[in-house]
């Protein structure tokens, strides 16, 4: 005898509804916008506990330092790919009714000498107001960007951004901070490298540089080199030299309680390198540690790969495979200097702390562990 068939069988099943995400309030929402020498790159964030959550984002390659360094200018070419990458922002922005914000540009700006004009033309062409930040500040924000990332063991820490267009260095020393308020320590620095009177112990801001060679500047520097290695020898060595007038530069340091926090997408790409990613994954690249060795290795498979071989390669690409170079033979430059067991690797940078320093201005970060 066949089983009785039940009375609700072949019944269409009822659909469970996942109720959508409610929008964010646009009154908690901040945007951060980075114009730098190679990229155009945007956040769109809410705060949330003592971080913030990423509502939207956007990046895009615009080379608007190409020929700068020959011309002294930007070119029509190279804005008006930034004119279009800054209305898709724009369109953003509006979409999410975001209204506090701060929108920068960097080092191609700050040495154009038609920089003004061009931001006039963004502004008539987009409704967007952008800022040209001096160096101080660019160095200040990539800083307080890492806080998270800084160790409670760390007594000594430099922070590096390799940018496109310069090179951010900051040494800081925490040794007066109590271990568990190291990284809140770097956050208040938002107010400034020399921050007046607080009740809070104090990191202390040894010495800053800003050094006008990034990736793409560096690599234009040594355009006309043929030879992959010497090209890369002569570019590590250029860019150690300008470090001259930084002063911790002579002096030599213990790896015990130093610590190297690195950001930029040259950082980014070596950790991914090393840990054999095919597809780049944050969750795994940012707070990575590596040791001076390490580093050296995937610079040294770099080398071996050649040009052919980078451009072949998944993590590097066909638009990254000269920069990454120059990039590197900043970062041995660096490591040949200060060599560490402890360098941590950033997916972060200038439009985390721009939003970081808006939403500590406004209170609106909880005051409790990162």
């Amino acid at each position: 005898m066949a089983p009785r068939r039940p009375n609700s069988a072949g019944a269409f099943p009822k659909p469970v509804e996942s109720p959508a995400p409610n929008p964010p309030d646009p009154a908690e929402l901040y945007a951060a916008l980075d114009l730098g020498t190679n990229s155009c790159r945007m956040l769109i964030a809410q705060p949330k506990g003592s971080q913030f959550h990423v509502v939207d984002s956007f990046s895009k390659s615009v080379q608007l330092g190409t020929g700068l360094e020959s011309s002294g200018q930007l070119s029509r070419a190279s804005m008006g790919r930034t004119v279009q990458a800054l209305r898709v922002c724009q369109q953003k922005l509006k979409r999410h009714k975001v209204e506090r914000m701060r929108l920068v540009a960097t080092e191609a700006c700050r040495r154009a000498c038609n920089a003004r004009k061009f931001i006039k033309n963004v502004e008539r062409e987009t409704g967007l107001r952008l800022e040209i930040i001096e160096p101080e500040e660019e160095a200040r924000l990539a800083v307080i960007s890492c806080a998270p990332l800084v160790s409670t063991k760390t007594e000594q820490l430099l922070v590096v951004d390799i940018g496109g267009g310069s090179t951010e260095l900051v040494w800081i020393d925490l040794t007066s901070v109590p271990a568990r308020e190291r990284p809140r320590a770097i956050m208040r620095l938002h107010a400034g490298f020399h921050p007046p009177q607080s009740p809070f112990p104090a990191a202390k801001v040894v010495d800053w540089i800003s050094v006008p060679l990034g990736v793409a500047t560096l690599r234009d520097q040594f355009r006309d080199v043929q030879d992959d290695a010497a090209r890369f020898a002569l570019m590590s060595w250029y860019f150690e030299e300008s470090l001259a007038e930084f002063a911790p530069y002579k002096d030599e340091q213990t790896r015990e309680g130093f610590q190297i926090v690195g950001t930029s997408g040259t950082v980014t790409t070596v950790a991914a390198s090393y840990l054999g990613l095919k597809r780049y994954d944050r969750t795994k690249v940012d707070g990575l540690r590596m040791t001076s060795d390490q580093i050296d290795k995937v610079i040294r498979s770099y080398l071996d790969m050649g040009p052919e071989g980078r451009r072949r390669d998944p993590r590097i690409g066909q638009d990254r495979q000269a920069l990454i170079m120059s990039g590197a033979a900043i970062l041995q430059a660096l490591l040949r200097c200060w060599p560490t067991d402890r360098l941590s690797v950033a997916d972060r940078g200038l439009r985390e702390g721009l939003l970081y320093a808006q939403m500590s201005a406004d209170g609106v970060l909880e005051d409790g562990p990162f």
